[in-house]
């Protein structure tokens, strides 16, 4: 018992554009949210997940900054950045903190301040995940990045837009539940598949927004999680790769070789296989990574990604119900926080907030267009 890791606070705050808080107003709050909710009031260290603070509202060295004025310092704290994967990775980060025994409690944080620049600008800095010489520089935005990889998966599998389409209307389904999520309504296929195109084949409605957000989940083992509850919520294995940073370079345009590398180390290191994930966080940034995304995880077949969505089996109620607070397309996409918005949801779901009765779940958090995947199983403890 000694050994395992739970989340013992989660505190998710409202996906928005906030212009009138800062980026360490964002922290602080979600911060002071999941002291409240785990019972505690002191952790030993603090892991902020973060892509861009410096371009977006020209401020660097937020682990102290965060630390400073949530009144936690002197503790440790420190920025970690991996592109939208920033919140997957910190949390990695933070896990192995508890993990090795060098701490007690520790802090995860991700936040993102993006609407305080013109959109033309956000488009600018996102693309620094991207390769630049080979990518950006040539003015290959990630949009554009990703409706190549859609395009090539349509053309090699003889798959439909509207299918990969499918992916934003689940999300949506859910999002009115999220009272965190920043865009709380259902959505149809057509609504999707009549929005204005992005990037052909993309359209609108099939990419993430552009948003502020911040989570926080604070960490402990599993003998200290059970002085607070007798229904811990685990961290029984995560998994954290790379693939290479420019699309050009992969041996498959269409596989996410990163998150079959992840998956695989957090499903060996939980001793599951996909068949015993009972729900899921997935990076759905675009619609055409939910279906790379379920594929290269294990959940179908190379091609098929699409399958179990028309089917209705990602609906609450199905074989694997994904995104149940609304995805990073109803939720939003605040890029360093979101894979710790995915573990705080998972853990909302797996304690019971009355829709789905799952034990395990699953988050996976993508850095650029798949250079980096985190992939988090968390279950209920006994």
């Amino acid at each position: 018992m000694d050994d395992n890791v739970a989340v013992i606070g989660v505190g998710l705050g409202k996906v928005g554009e906030h212009w009138e808080k800062s980026l360490r107003d964002l922290a602080i709050e979600s911060i002071w949210m999941a002291f409240e909710d785990s019972g505690i009031d002191k952790v030993d260290a603090l892991y902020v997940g973060n892509m861009s603070s410096g371009p977006f509202v020209e401020q660097e060295h937020i682990g102290a900054l965060i630390a400073d004025f949530a009144g936690l310092g002197p503790i440790p704290a420190v920025k970690v950045e991996a592109a939208c994967g920033s919140g997957g990775a910190a949390f990695i980060e933070g896990y192995m903190g508890v993990k090795s025994g060098m701490y007690d409690y520790v802090l995860v944080t991700g936040v993102e301040k993006m609407t305080d620049v013109l959109p033309s600008k956000t488009t600018s800095i996102l693309a620094n995940a991207s390769d630049r010489d080979y990518e950006a520089f040539h003015g290959v935005s990630f949009v554009a990045l990703n409706a190549l990889v859609m395009r090539r998966y349509m053309h090699e599998f003889k798959v439909k837009r509207e299918d990969l389409s499918i992916f934003p209307v689940i999300s949506h389904k859910n999002a009115p539940f999220s009272k965190h999520a920043m865009y709380r309504k259902e959505i149809s296929l057509e609504a999707v598949m009549n929005s204005p195109i992005i990037a052909d084949p993309l359209s609108l409605m099939d990419c993430a927004p552009i948003c502020d957000g911040a989570a926080s989940v604070i960490l402990c083992s599993e003998k200290k999680a059970r002085e607070f509850t007798d229904t811990p919520i685990i961290v029984s294995g995560v998994g954290l790769a790379t693939d290479t940073l420019g699309v050009h370079d992969r041996k498959h345009m269409t596989t996410l070789s990163a998150a079959v590398e992840a998956s695989k180390k957090a499903y060996k290191m939980a001793g599951v296989t996909p068949k015993d994930i009972n729900i899921a966080e997935i990076h759905d940034a675009f619609s055409i990574m939910s279906a790379l995304s379920i594929e290269d995880m294990g959940f179908a077949k190379k091609g098929q990604g699409t399958k179990m969505a028309l089917e209705g089996q990602h609906y609450i109620g199905g074989d694997l119900p994904i995104n149940l607070y609304g995805g990073l397309k109803a939720r939003g996409h605040p890029v360093g926080a979101t894979g710790v918005y995915q573990i705080g949801e998972l853990v909302y779901s797996l304690r019971g907030d009355g829709r789905v009765d799952a034990e395990r779940g699953l988050a996976e958090n993508i850095g650029g267009s798949g250079a980096t995947v985190s992939v988090c199983v968390l279950e209920r403890g006994d």
